[in-house]
């Protein structure tokens, strides 16, 4: 059960009958899986993706922006409010916690993640994935093989734009 009282199950059921895409992302970003995002969550995610470790003033303010009912956890309902308001912002430049993610797996900065970006970010989200699958992913978000996939394709990705 999640802070919030309600089931991992209701939340599951909740979001498939609103529509939206960002289950996906939030399970990428609660690495224990257990139905709620923590510090703790973001600081595996972060690790994974960059030898320094954490920006732990990132994580605090990633935090702040979304745990609404401040109880130090991000429940699915708090990150797709968030999200929500986030793509509303993409075409006008913001992009927030979505944003930051991409920054961190774009391990050379180049503003593409590349085929071993993705590849890495499946592997640490829990889902090892092939490289035809790799493939049919940078398609799918309208990249190339040589370039890999930019911030908008990574979020047709996952079904968030």
């Amino acid at each position: 059960m999640c802070p919030s009282g309600r089931t991992l199950a209701t939340a599951t059921t909740a979001n498939t009958a609103s529509g939206t895409g960002f289950r996906s992302a939030f399970e990428v970003l609660d690495t224990d899986r257990d139905g709620k995002i923590s510090r703790e969550d973001l600081r595996a995610f972060y690790a994974g993706f960059s030898s320094s470790g954490a920006d732990e003033s990132k994580i605090i303010s990633m935090m702040k922006a979304a745990d609404s009912n401040d109880d130090g956890f991000v429940e699915y309902d708090e990150f797709e409010r968030v999200l929500g308001c986030t793509t509303n912002r993409l075409r006008g430049g913001g992009g927030g916690v979505m944003e930051e993610a991409f920054k961190v797996m774009d391990k050379d900065g180049d503003g593409w993640l590349s085929h071993q970006d993705l590849k890495s970010y499946m592997e640490i989200a829990g889902f090892p994935t092939g490289d035809e699958e790799i493939k049919a992913m940078i398609a799918l978000g309208g990249g190339n093989e040589n370039q890999g996939v930019s911030y908008h394709g990574w979020l047709k990705i996952l079904a968030v734009d």
